[in-house]
């Protein structure tokens, strides 16, 4: 039965999978493929567009789509809350675990969230159009993500009347978004690619296949971390089958020049490699006061160090649970609503010395690890 979130702000935190939880999620290729996602892009027939409605349109629209959303099998397990009872930390929470857009946590009056328990289904009413549902999986799942949302969508419109035209497909806001209204994409983790200077070009190259690379929070965001990314850019004019295979593509490619990239480290400037992870280690480990920015950049070195056999009998799922529960919203909702930037610097830097306590110092192979042997275990 779903929840309805607005009633406690204590439920909207005990429904949520915890971080640790969150980030022990495995998948294909997960140490290089953090997430996939597969979103869709929907608009009722005979209402404005968000953007252009008026408040009383946008509550009308929203008071239809979330109880058709509440409904469907894969919400059964499932919370829902208007965005103007939501606060501003907890909108900040939602937007670092990718389940709502920045954009959408501006939102107030007239949109909505709807997401499942397990985090795998999140639906964004009223954002830039009626409807934005995803599908996410952890590691390289876009086939998997694309028939789950299909199947989510098609029981949707059995409720809905979406906006269609013959020729042109599903009517967006974004002439971007038109056609199928299908965004793939995929959170990639490729600290080999930056290190050995090779991601200026891999970007260009993708960017010329008709993709986008982004960084951690897409379009108009840095990659912290070492963390991009790729999603098409084309929605009209193929089949959404073909455009999942098509990135899919691209990505296996991509993966393949990680790895490559991260040997040929290995192999060729294997002390520049371990120079930086011992760095990394000896900052978070002994830091006293360290930003968000800093810290996920670390992490990612941290997290490289873990793959490549230099950290035995740590999970990687430490690196990505820290790096989750170190950026502000969540940082702050564990010790305090309320601190300062240079008070969540500190108790950040306390946070990640406490869980780092029981990881010893880098062990240095006397002869470089295989990359392909680490991906074998």
């Amino acid at each position: 039965m779903d929840k309805g979130m607005n009633e406690g702000m204590s439920d909207f935190h005990q429904f949520l999978c915890s971080p640790a939880e969150s980030t022990r999620r495995h998948g294909p290729h997960d140490r290089i493929v953090m997430s996939s996602r597969v979103r869709l892009a929907r608009n009722l027939r005979d209402a404005a567009f968000p953007t252009w409605a008026k408040k009383v349109e946008r509550v009308k629209v929203l008071e239809i789509i979330q109880p058709a959303v509440s409904s469907l099998p894969e919400m059964k397990d499932s919370i829902y809350g208007s965005m103007d009872g939501i606060s501003t930390l907890d909108k900040q929470i939602l937007v670092e675990r990718h389940l709502i857009s920045r954009e959408h946590a501006a939102k107030n009056v007239g949109s909505g969230l709807v997401v499942n328990r397990a985090e795998t289904f999140s639906v964004m009413i009223n954002e830039e159009d009626h409807l934005r549902m995803q599908a996410l999986r952890p590691g390289l799942q876009l086939k998997q993500a694309w028939m789950a949302i299909d199947a989510f969508d098609s029981d949707l419109e059995k409720k809905l009347n979406y906006a269609f035209d013959n020729e042109l497909g599903y009517l967006t806001a974004c002439p971007t978004n038109l056609g199928t209204g299908i965004r793939v994409s995929a959170m990639l983790h490729l600290p080999g690619l930056v290190l050995g200077e090779q991601i200026n070009p891999i970007i260009q190259s993708v960017n010329k296949l008709g993709h986008a690379v982004r960084g951690l929070y897409g379009e108009g965001t840095e990659a912290l971390g070492n963390v991009f990314q790729v999603s098409n850019q084309m929605t009209l004019g193929e089949t959404e089958d073909h455009i999942v295979e098509r990135l899919e593509k691209v990505l296996s490619q991509i993966i393949e020049h990680e790895e490559n990239a991260r040997q040929v480290l290995l192999e060729k400037k294997p002390k520049v490699v371990f120079n930086h992870i011992g760095r990394a280690y000896g900052i978070l480990a002994n830091a006293h006061s360290i930003s968000s920015k800093e810290t996920m950049n670390l992490l990612s070195l941290m997290r490289l160090g873990v793959d490549m056999g230099l950290f035995p009998g740590t999970e990687r799922s430490l690196m990505d649970e820290l790096f989750l529960i170190t950026q502000p919203a969540h940082l702050q909702k564990q010790l305090s609503d309320k601190l300062t930037a240079e008070e969540r610097d500190l108790l950040r830097a306390d946070m990640v010395r406490d869980r780092l306590r029981n990881v010893s110092r880098p062990i240095v192979p006397a002869k470089p690890p295989s990359a392909s042997a680490e991906e074998a275990k």
